[in-house]
């Protein structure tokens, strides 16, 4: 599989101008955020559990508002993101707020030559290795950062989700990791009518290959759950069954939407 040699290139500047309009979308509801309004769920907090003291990474962390809501729950925490839009507003973000977070921008793949520490817990969530095509080097990466036995804690839209067209009406894509997906998108999921159009390179990614990697890199998996919800409101078809989880609307609880897994690094 031939990875486009400008992926980075293009994917950052779709999710620079992607940050304006998300800072001032209702989906990221940034009153509420700044007035102490925590932005991490259920799901990615049972897994957490009590992250007072902790040193927490926090891969693909968009514009900060996880970072700083963990932060808010006694965590120390750094958050990484290839957008350099998204880490400036998350520095604003945490020097407003007096967070306990700092932000370095990187690619994923490259922060081992911005950071040199170990932590007790990596933490990544809701649509990020979509835009990773190797999910060896990015386990490597989780594995490089954490501690022994420290622990990962990812949760994820399922891959099935991927396969559908954006309205969920058939199959579009397939569910293997089989070439990249280079669309032009109109809009943003956090904002649907947004007048932006965007280019974009991603790739789907099946259960086995995030197993095998996180496996091969010397993590030991040791929870691993499904979820027949979204607790976000970000596709097409959507409706809302309990509050703050979604479903799409004809296929009811029929499909996953979610999943999470819990990693240990096992000690050499």
């Amino acid at each position: 599989m031939e990875i486009p040699k400008d992926y980075l290139d293009i994917n950052k500047a779709t999710w620079n101008q992607k940050t304006t309009v998300h800072v001032a979308s209702d989906f990221y509801d940034m009153e509420s955020f700044l007035n102490g309004k925590s932005t991490l769920n259920d799901i990615e907090l049972s897994l957490l559990g009590d992250v007072s003291g902790k040193r927490i990474l926090h891969l693909q962390c968009h514009f900060g508002q996880d970072t700083i809501s963990l932060a808010r729950l006694g965590a120390s925490t750094t958050g990484v993101d290839l957008s350099d839009a998204a880490i400036d507003k998350a520095k604003e973000l945490a020097t407003q707020l007096n967070a306990d977070a700092t932000f370095i921008c990187s690619d994923v793949y490259d922060l081992p030559n911005h950071l040199n520490e170990e932590f007790d817990i990596v933490f990544t969530s809701y649509g990020t290795i979509g835009w990773l095509p190797d999910l060896d080097k990015w386990a490597a990466v989780v594995a490089r950062f954490l501690k022994p036995g420290g622990k990962f804690i990812f949760a994820e839209f399922h891959p099935l989700v991927w396969m559908f067209d954006y309205d969920f009406k058939e199959i579009g894509y397939s569910y293997f990791n089989t070439e990249p997906i280079i669309e032009v998108e109109e809009g943003t999921y956090a904002d649907k009518n947004a007048p932006i159009a965007n280019k974009t390179v991603s790739w789907n990614h099946p259960l086995s290959e995030v197993f095998s990697a996180l496996l091969k890199n010397n993590l030991e998996i040791t929870s691993f759950e499904e979820f027949d919800y979204s607790p976000y409101n970000c596709f097409n078809n959507i409706e809302e069954f309990e509050p703050n989880k979604f479903r799409v609307k004809h296929l009811e609880n029929k499909i996953p939407m979610v999943y999470s897994l819990t990693a240990i690094k096992k000690p050499q």
